[in-house]
């Protein structure tokens, strides 16, 4: 037979996209680069990632994009934007096929762009490939100098493009060899769908340190589903089947799912971060509640740092559990006193006349009435650079507020993450060069005070209940909060990292 080539509805996918012109709405947070999804087995495969992917859309919002295979060919469509604002009914109709992978995308700064989108879709000796990552490789500019020096070329500035050419340069023959190689030239933090003709491949790096899922549909059991977080099988019913193991890669074809072990043998490192923000809180980790792990942290927090107070109020949403079990534990009134507008994008046009915490305000707006004479507990999930928590302390005050004290169910944030998630410079981390007391002050707060490494880690490691045994320490990388990096950096990597400041 003749091999059909990969059909692409994207192609400008090489053209980079301007983001549209307005203020960039600050956002204080860390943020999770990438969500990834896949089924195999399915009619409606396209149909089933794009509501797999609408689940995730918290792991990224900058673009999105799925690319399908009906045993012979790939589809593949990627748009800049939301899931919903990237596909259409029509253009779904256009992605055939019973195979499918996709992801949704948080891009690095200065990295917005089409030609970064994934999955990424090629054509190449041994047919059609494409690929999608959760993650960070650590080594992937080595790996790409090495690659370029053999001639080959890159399209875009993402290190998922490197397992591409390592997949289409391995000598060996079957497909799951041929990933099993590639991943054995790479080093860091991953969580990666594979898709050839009538196969799929989930592999997730040695430490565990970014999460995957395999599920399956009841109705049809041959259909299986892979996702970053098992929330993604709730909208489309799917059942949850268990965890994809560190170092472990499952291969998905007509034959069922088989499972592989990587050549490497490392301790799991989940990031705990996972538990304090990215992870949607009704989701589970690990047999672990997001939800009840995050009130716990937040009561953990309440016996740490405890505080005289009138009510606890979150910054919402990543806040809402935590600032549930904080007045939980100290038995203060729980309010509302900050609500969020939800129909916010990314950017937004400001009077040419300032407005007073213009971007703040067009996220959050304080109840007055809750707040006006009051001793407020303010608690959020984490301080990156200290500016939007000064905005919002103001702002409480600014309604009326007595006393406002602030409370962050993470220990100060002072080392990037080289793993997958997008962060600043060490030098831009608060933490990192101010004590608890000056952050207070800059920050406006009557006072200030994070969880310990330690409660927190207890916090995660103990809230599994029944469902999930305790962790130990050791099981979670924290290094953004301890600067302890799970995986080794090779000298390029350490040159970068002198050169920004760590």
């Amino acid at each position: 037979m003749t091999r059909r080539r990969l059909n692409v509805l994207d192609p400008a996918v090489l053209v980079g996209t301007r983001r549209p012109g307005g203020v960039e709405l600050e956002d204080d947070h860390f943020h999770d680069q990438c969500g990834v999804f896949a089924v195999y087995g399915h009619s409606e495969a396209a149909n089933i990632a794009y509501l797999g992917l609408h689940a995730l859309q918290h792991r990224g919002q900058e673009s999105a994009g799925i690319v399908t295979s009906d045993g012979e060919q790939l589809y593949a469509h990627r748009a800049m934007g939301l899931v919903q604002d990237a596909f259409s009914a029509e253009q779904l109709q256009k992605l055939p096929g019973r195979s499918a992978i996709g992801h949704v995308r948080y891009s690095t700064a200065g990295g917005s762009h089409l030609r970064n989108a994934q999955p990424f879709a090629v054509d190449y000796a041994k047919g059609s490939l494409a690929v999608c990552h959760n993650g960070n490789l650590t080594n992937a500019d080595e790996v790409r100098a090495e690659l370029e020096s053999l001639g080959s070329i890159f399209s875009s500035t993402a290190d998922t493009e490197v397992l591409v050419h390592l997949v289409a340069r391995s000598k060996e023959v079957a497909f799951e060899d041929r990933v099993v190689d590639a991943l054995s030239r790479v080093h860091g933090a991953y969580s990666l769908l594979f898709l050839a003709d009538d196969t799929i491949i989930a592999a997730r790096d040695p430490r565990g340190i970014r999460p995957l899922c395999l599920g399956i549909l009841p109705s049809r059991k041959d259909a299986h589903v892979v996702a970053s977080e098992p929330i993604s099988f709730d909208l489309i019913g799917a059942e949850y089947v268990r965890d994809v193991e560190p170092g472990e890669m499952l291969i998905i074809d007509a034959s069922g799912v088989r499972s592989v072990r990587l050549p490497v043998n490392e301790t799991p490192q989940a990031c705990i971060f996972e538990y304090v923000y990215f992870a949607r809180p009704d989701s589970h980790l690990a047999g672990r509640s997001v939800y009840e792990v995050r009130k716990e942290l937040g009561k953990t927090l309440a016996r740490e740092s405890p505080i005289d107070a009138d009510v606890v109020i979150p910054v919402p949403d990543s806040g809402v559990p935590s600032a549930i079990g904080y007045a939980t534990e100290r038995a203060i009134p729980f309010e509302m006193g900050l609500i969020r507008s939800h129909y916010v994008g990314r950017t937004f046009i400001e009077p040419q006349q300032s407005i007073r915490h213009f971007g703040v305000r067009l996220k959050l707006n304080p109840v007055e009435s809750i707040l006006r004479g009051k001793r407020v507990v303010v608690v959020d999930d984490s301080i990156v650079r200290g500016t939007t928590s000064r905005k919002i302390i103001k702002m409480v005050r600014d309604a009326g507020a007595r006393e406002v004290h602030l409370r962050i169910s993470s220990p100060p944030t002072q080392w990037p993450c080289y793993y997958g998630i997008d962060t600043p410079t060490r030098r831009e981390l608060i933490a990192s060069s101010h004590s608890v007391e000056e952050i207070a002050r800059y920050v406006t707060a009557d006072s200030l005070g994070y969880i310990s490494l330690e409660g927190m880690i207890a916090a995660v490691s103990d809230s599994g209940g029944e469902r999930a045994p305790a962790f130990p320490a050791s099981h979670f990388c924290h290094a953004c909060f301890s600067g302890q990096y799970a995986i080794p950096f090779s000298p390029t990597s350490r040159r970068q990292m002198r050169l920004v400041g760590v």
